[in-house]
């Protein structure tokens, strides 16, 4: 056999630039490129290998080793998890920054590679610099942190071990049922090592991505369940879009008239004007869409993990004899709430289904009664874009000014905080690649770094970041990463004080807004949010912030500004910052939605009491499905 003496760090270059994945007979690259920040852990072993050949894999300068893990997991999302990016970090806490992004990813079921250096295999320096010592085991280090937030995890103590360790990453990070974040932890000595590696290992290698269809029994079994329903609703998760099985969607919605609420990570999988969309669905969901989804009769889950707000916590399908269909390629998903597992690829599923439910659609009354209510939501959508509030704009004039002038490919970023929850009831979608919003591990940070990611992705679309000031003050580093690579981001900057979805859920359980607003103490505490009203404003202004790190910043006081600023920020070439003050306190209401969150038992406090009976009435509509 016929090897090449290169370094393990070399080795793994050459491997990653080798591996690409076909799905429908469409060939590409999945490693595209590899973030990275360099120390003693990795820059002459990964750093030098990457130096040496520039032409195998596109190295990304990252500023926070938790960002350049966002940033890729936004472009796998936005490549329906069919490519992504390496991270390659030093060892110590340039690793340990990644835990948040590792976690995210997993959760979100994003294809991510981490490459850490670790410490040295060879034990002779010990203790190194920035060694975790365990009395009880020699061989851990800070890196074993990650074993519960990855799908792979290995650590490459000798050379040659790089050889399966690569494959079977590669076999989970392409796996559509059960890819997330895989860690290759690297010694930092081992990296640097020389060794025979066999030619083949090099050679170019495709991981042919399969349409597998469910079972045929299981098929019949759900046909015959969805023909004798009479109110039937679509659950459209992110494995719609992800298995690009829109159009089979729209098909099988359009044909039937099954109507269609959509997760977050689903979002987009009918345009939002389609007679069969009834938009979010759940705890942040539409009153077109809860309202359907407490008399559903069956419910066809379709790439949906069922996550709390999904379900409501359990409050959102009131039938008693509610029946659930999951199509899903994760096991895990398929038998959730009780269902009929169909284990299969979304599109191939749903077409195979279409053919199944040939002649049969739902009565012309039910198909009025989700034209009625989605019509109604539409004009509500339109009075919370307009509603002239002062002398602060509420944050869902913001949304809609965004969304008006933003074009139809145009992509929407967001994470954390009320803003996802306002974007999944009220953003008109246009198309299926149009919203990305984390919202599966809810990640403040995620924004901007997410947005590099997208951007990077498809650098054909626009790219508009909504993030609120508590997550822009968690991390806005990347917007330098922009702006060296280039990679253009409008970002949207709502100052609102302080943490206000928590303040909102805050207030809402009966703690006054505690420990959420940004003002100077008042009273010798940070007290609740009326007690902080009272308190000086800090001198924080993040709008120059965002021009010390390079981006173009306009600063917006009305919506009449912001929509101004919003025209003038598509004539500028690098990354733009768009600075909106809101008013914290008008928020969107709930729309038939619930979330269960913990009241304390025993306090002292009306607004507590309150707090209790609504909890209460809450858990009395909590079902089981089995």
């Amino acid at each position: 056999m016929k090897t090449l003496r290169v370094t393990m760090g070399q080795a793994l270059v050459r491997f990653l630039a080798a591996q690409h994945v076909e799905r429908d007979g469409v060939e590409h690259r999945f490693i595209e490129g590899c973030f990275g920040i360099f120390g003693h852990g990795n820059v002459t072993g990964i750093g030098q290998a990457l130096a040496q050949h520039p032409d195998l894999l596109t190295y990304y300068q990252a500023r926070n080793e938790q960002g350049m893990v966002h940033a890729a997991a936004g472009f796998a999302k936005m490549r329906n998890r069919l490519a992504t990016l390496a991270c390659t970090t030093s060892i110590g806490p340039g690793a340990t920054n990644m835990l948040t992004g590792a976690a995210a990813a997993t959760v979100n079921r994003l294809p991510v590679l981490l490459l850490p250096g670790d410490v040295f295999a060879s034990r002779r320096p010990d203790p190194v610099l920035q060694q975790l010592e365990m009395p009880a085991r020699g061989e851990l280090s800070v890196n074993d942190c990650f074993q519960p937030v990855t799908r792979y995890w290995d650590r490459i103590q000798r050379p040659e071990q790089l050889v399966p360790a690569a494959l079977a990453a590669m076999r989970v990070l392409t796996s559509q049922a059960e890819t997330g974040a895989v860690m290759l932890s690297l010694p930092q000595d081992v990296q640097t090592e020389a060794f025979d590696y066999p030619l083949e290992f090099f050679e170019r290698r495709v991981w042919h991505i399969a349409r597998p269809v469910p079972d045929a029994t299981a098929m019949d079994r759900a046909a015959e369940v969805i023909r004798g329903a009479t109110r039937p609703l679509i659950v459209a998760g992110g494995g719609v879009i992800y298995s690009e099985a829109t159009a089979a969607l729209r098909q099988l919605v359009s044909r039937t008239g099954i109507p269609v609420g959509e997760t977050q990570a689903g979002k987009g999988s009918l345009h939002f004007d389609h007679p069969g969309a009834l938009g979010g669905i759940g705890a942040t969901g539409t009153l077109a869409a809860n309202r359907i989804a407490a008399a559903a009769d069956v419910v066809i889950g379709i790439g949906t993990r069922y996550s709390d707000f999904t379900t409501a916590s359990k409050t959102a399908f009131q039938n008693s004899g509610v029946r659930f269909i999951n199509i899903n390629l994760a096991e895990l998903d398929s038998h959730k709430l009780g269902g009929t597992a169909l284990a299969g690829d979304a599109r191939a599923t749903l077409e195979a289904l279409d053919a199944q439910l040939d002649g049969w659609a739902v009565s012309a009354e039910y198909r009025r009664e989700c034209e009625q209510l989605r019509a109604g939501w539409d004009q509500e959508v339109s009075r919370l874009y307009n509603l002239g509030h002062g002398p602060l704009p509420a944050q869902s004039e913001v949304l809609g000014a965004v969304n008006d002038l933003s074009a139809p490919l145009d992509v929407v970023v967001c994470a954390a905080g009320s803003m996802p929850g306002d974007l999944h009831k009220l953003w008109r979608t246009r198309d299926p690649k149009g919203y990305h919003v984390e919202y599966g591990y809810s990640t403040m940070g995620y924004e901007i770094a997410g947005g590099l990611g997208v951007k990077l992705a498809d650098p054909s679309r626009e790219v508009y970041v909504m993030v609120g000031d508590g997550s822009y003050l968690m991390m806005a580093q990347e917007i330098v990463t922009s702006i060296q690579e280039r990679a253009k981001l409008t970002v949207v900057l709502v100052d609102n004080e302080g943490y206000a979805s928590i303040g909102a859920l805050s207030r809402e359980k009966g703690t006054a807004g505690f420990g959420t607003r940004y003002r100077y103490r008042s009273d010798g505490s940070l007290g609740d949010d009326a007690a902080n009203a009272n308190g000086e404003r800090l001198p924080v202004d993040l709008a120059l912030n965002a021009q010390g790190l390079g981006a173009h910043v306009l600063r917006a006081r009305n919506i009449e500004e912001l929509r101004d600023a919003l025209v003038e920020a598509k004539k500028i070439e690098r990354t733009v910052v768009i600075y909106v003050a809101t008013d914290r306190y008008e928020t969107v209401p709930s729309y038939e939605g619930w979330w269960e969150v913990p009241v304390a038992a025993v306090a002292d406090s009306d607004e507590l009491e309150k707090a209790r009976q609504e909890q209460g009435r809450g858990m009395a509509r909590r079902r089981w499905h089995l």
